[in-house]
This record gives C-alpha cells, sequence and structure tokens, in this order.
C-alpha cells in the first residue's frame, strides 16, 4: 500500500464533506417529513451517508501510518 497524494487526500476529504452534507439534508427531510415512508427514507439515507463517512475515515486511517511525518519537497 502506498501513501495517499495530496489530490487524494483532497479527493477523500471532498468527500466526506459531501457526505455530511447529505446527512444534514435528510434530516431535515426525516424532521419535517409529514408522510411516514419520507421520514423512514430520510432516516434510512443518514444511515447510508454516516456509513459512507465511516468508509471514507478508515480509508484515511489505513494510509495514516504511510503519511510522510514530515513535508515533501519537490
Amino acid at each position: 500500500m502506498q501513501a495517499l497524494t495530496g489530490k487524494e487526500l483532497e479527493y477523500l476529504v471532498d468527500s466526506i464533506s459531501n457526505e455530511d452534507l447529505l446527512i444534514k439534508q435528510n434530516a431535515v427531510l426525516a424532521a419535517s417529513a409529514t408522510n411516514p415512508a419520507l421520514k423512514q427514507i430520510g432516516m434510512h439515507m443518514i444511515q447510508t451517508h454516516q456509513q459512507h463517512t465511516q468508509m471514507l475515515l478508515h480509508a484515511i486511517g489505513q494510509h495514516q501510518q504511510l503519511a510522510p511525518t514530515q513535508p515533501q519537497s519537490h
């Protein structure tokens, strides 16, 4: 396994940010929906996006031990 590049790390951070936004949007849906089916869908999507966030954080964690401890000079 190789260390993540800066671009890959930025992609993962952006993806986590996107998942967080989706969690918040679905929380609004779940809280405001009067239709029980929509409320249930919102809650399910919250769980799905929380799982995505955990997978992304896990991917970063797996590569953390390979990350350089000093800035790289090019």
